[in-house]
Parts: structure tokens; sequence; C-alpha cells
């Protein structure tokens, strides 16, 4: 961290352990989000730079936040199963339950995709942000420096893994082993569920005469009555008898993901204090140092709701401003999670999304990081493997953008937990967060001097 800049790094300290301790857990669309976003329009207004609060509707458990309830309903269809290997007719009915179940588990939790927020309780979330234009109100480019104000629901099997804190290899297999348990008892149950529905559909219309033609038998159907009188198949069913209870167990342990009570939901020092901390400060420096300001530049500090929910936030401020001035041109720092020393990484790419960061904004880290000499045990880059990130809706609105953080990418005992805590790291990480932020600055302002605005970029 140099020195020069340790002030803002202390302030940027304070504001996390504030957001940690005095706030607390902060759900997305809960008080706690809110009084964050509070808290940071004052200290926004204390610098002389007037806040804008833009509200929007916000289904916490419709996504990631009701993983819970993939759980439920492969208990339900496992336990289900085991009825209706003795009342076959009871195929259908978990057939389609478990076709609906796996339709909104991927598109709602993993793609993050709305088309289910209308069946769940919504609740109110918002973005607020400042603006720092040039002396002169002349700009040809904005940077958007952003940060999410909401934290997770406690993944309890996470938490679980402190006992476990100082054998990481103990707690990985700990935390990992009962959620990839419960996840293969769920695909395997319902997977299960949709084939025999559709045997059951064949087989009735088969006894039907549907498939047959002018009396005589047709041949998918003959088909049908050997695969179902096969030994093998027979056999698989006897087998699936007992799988269908080893599997209520394990589709158990994803009801446990999730712990439904917020006063336990986590604190979120590193995730997202940290990137909230980190924007701030960076347009505070700015502020205070108007000469340093990049030429032809607009600085805007970005507090996104709902991240955790599934980027809500992002979206709604992606699809809120796509058609206006505050997006043209634009540049976006997304900060989340600087607190592991030895993991500073910028994320290039949401896999489960299909989307892929901006490569300028990429390069441009990874040249900062060399300069200041910042190890990393992930060689500076990662990609975010499940999940995402801000940085997607923004990309997707013509935004050039990436993910800056530095956490370790493995599940560990204080991610998504109430275990995140400010005492866990230290300043200078922080500190040198906010350096790495000021680098980039200073080579995006140099690249559009050179080049101008080019879009997202990726190859």
């Amino acid at each position: 961290m140099k020195e020069e800049n340790r002030k803002y790094a202390e302030e940027a300290y304070e504001i996390v352990s504030d957001a940690a301790l005095k706030i607390g857990s902060r759900l997305p669309g809960s008080e706690g989000e809110t009084k964050f976003h509070r808290y940071m329009q004052d200290k926004l207004k204390a610098i002389g730079i007037t806040p804008k609060e833009e509200e929007f509707a916000v289904s916490p458990r419709s996504g990631i936040g009701g993983l819970p309830y993939a759980g439920i309903a492969g208990t339900i269809v496992s336990i289900g199963a085991v009825i209706a290997f003795e009342i076959e007719s009871l195929w259908y009915v978990l057939g389609a339950f478990s076709l609906l179940a796996i339709i909104w588990l991927i598109t709602s939790c993993f793609l993050y995709k709305t088309w289910f927020d209308m069946f769940f309780p919504q609740e109110i979330s918002r973005n607020s942000y400042g603006v720092l234009e040039p002396e002169d109100g002349k700009y040809d480019y904005t940077i958007i420096l952003s940060g999410h104000t909401d934290t997770s629901w406690c993944w309890r099997h996470s938490e679980h893994a402190y006992k476990y804190k100082d054998k990481p290899i103990l707690g990985i297999i700990a935390t990992y082993g009962k959620v990839g348990f419960g996840a293969v008892c769920f695909f395997l149950m319902t997977l299960f569920s949709i084939f025999k529905g559709a045997v059951k559909c064949l087989e009735d219309l088969a006894a039907s005469g549907a498939f047959s033609v002018e009396g005589t038998l047709n041949p998918l159907s003959s088909k049908l009555t050997t695969m179902t009188n096969h030994p093998v198949y027979l056999r698989i069913m006897f087998i699936m008898h007992i799988v269908a209870v080893i599997a209520a167990f394990g589709c158990f342990f994803v009801t446990m993901w999730n712990d439904p009570h917020g006063k336990n939901a986590s604190r979120g020092a590193m995730d997202n204090a940290t990137g909230i901390a980190l924007s701030y400060e960076v347009i505070k420096y700015f502020k205070e140092n108007p000469e340093k300001m990049p030429k032809n530049c607009r600085i805007v500090d970005l507090n996104v709701g709902s991240e955790e929910s599934g980027l809500r936030g992002s979206m709604a401020f992606a699809a809120e401003h796509k058609n206006d001035d505050l997006t043209k041109n634009a540049w976006n720092i997304n900060i989340d999670s600087v607190a592991d020393k030895d993991y500073f990484e910028v994320v290039i790419k949401d896999d489960w999304q299909g989307c892929r960061f901006d490569t300028d904004l990429e390069k441009m880290f990874k040249e900062t990081f060399n300069e200041l000499d910042i190890p990393s045990k992930t060689n500076h880059c990662i990609h975010n493997p499940v999940g995402g990130c801000d940085s997607t809706p923004m990309t997707r609105a013509g935004i050039k953008s990436v993910t800056f953080a530095a956490q370790n990418p493995v599940l560990t005992y204080y991610y998504h937990t109430w275990r995140d805590m400010p005492d866990r790291f230290e300043m200078e990480t922080v500190g040198d967060g906010f350096d790495v932020v000021l680098g980039v600055i200073d080579k995006i302002a140099k690249f559009q001097e050179e080049k101008g605005f080019n879009g997202p970029q990726k190859k």
C-alpha cells in the first residue's frame, strides 16, 4: 500500500467495520440493505456529491436465495417415488413437478433469469449513486465504480466447515461433500421421475391402442413392453426403491443450504462492504484532488442492490440507463470482495452466464498487479465458475467491464456466512485494492486519449 493513500485505506476499512458490526446483515430488499444505502448516501453528501436513488422490485427467494426449495422439491419427489412404485399414476404428477423444478432451478438459480419472480414474494430494493464531473463540466467518457450493498443468506455447510479452518482440505470435503451428495440426489430423482412419467404415458397410450395400426401392434409398443419386462430394467427399478429412500435424506442437505433467518445472514465485511468502501474512497480521492482527475472523464460511485438475488440491481441499473448518457462510453470497474491478500485477481468471465468481460480492462488490471508487485495464488486471473457478478449486465449493456476481487475462489468458512467479519483480514489489503483501482484508472485515461472508446472487447 502506498503511504500517501493510507488515509483512504483507513477510511475504507472503517466503512467495512461499520457495515459489518453496526449495520450487520443486509439481505436483498431488507432494512439492513436500505440502511447501508442511506449510510453511503450520507458519505457522498459529506464530500459535496448529491446522491441519487432508484428503487426496483426484487423477489429474493426466486433465485439463488431459494436454493433450499430445490432440496424440498427433491425430498418430495424422493418420498413420492416410493409411493409411485405402488400407485403408478403418481408418476405423472412427479414427472411434471420434477420438470418444473429443474426448469426453475436452472433458469432462476443458475442463469439468473427473472421468469419465475412473479410467483415469489417481492421486496423493494434500490441502487444509489453519486456523480463527480470535471470542474469544467466537460467529459467524453464515464468510469463507473461499483460494488453491491447486500449480503448473502448464511450458507450453513460453509459455516459448519469452520472447525476445519486450519485444515482447508477437510473443510472443502465437508462443504462440497454434503452439497455434492445432495445435488446428485436431487437430479437423480427428478430426472428418474421425468423418465418414469414418460414411460407411464407411453404405456397408457399403448394400452389404449394408440400405437396399433389396423389391429397390428406398433413396433414402438412392442419395444416398450420388451424394455419394461427386461431383467436389467426390473433390477434397476428394484434398486431405485432403495435409492429413493437414500435420496430423501440426501436432498435434506440441500434444504439446509441457506439459513432462512436474516439475523444469521452474512455480515458482508469482505463480500461486499470492501467493494462499496473502495468505490467511495476512490471518488472521494478525486473529489479532494481534482487536478488528478482523468481528462474529460466523469466518475460515478454506484452502490448496487440485490446482487445476491441474481444480479437484480445491476440488471435494473442497466435497463434504467440503457438509453441515456450515464452508460454512454462507459467503463465499469466492478469491485467485489477485496480481503484475501494472496488472491488478487481480475474476474474475466461468468461461465454459467456465458458472458466474457472486457479484455482491455483485463490487461490493465494484470499490468497494475505486476507494477505494484502484488502476488497471487490464482495468477491474477480467474473465471467465475458458478453464479454471476455484476459485470455481466454491464457488459451486455455495452459497457466495458470486469470484476476486481481479492478472494480465495474456493468455498471457505467465511464465504457467504456470518463469519465474514472485518477482523479476519487486514486494512493493508484493502489499501492495496485502492492502489490497484487508481492504477487502472490511470490506464483507462491513457487508453481513452490514444484510442477512444471501443466498447466491450472479448478477444
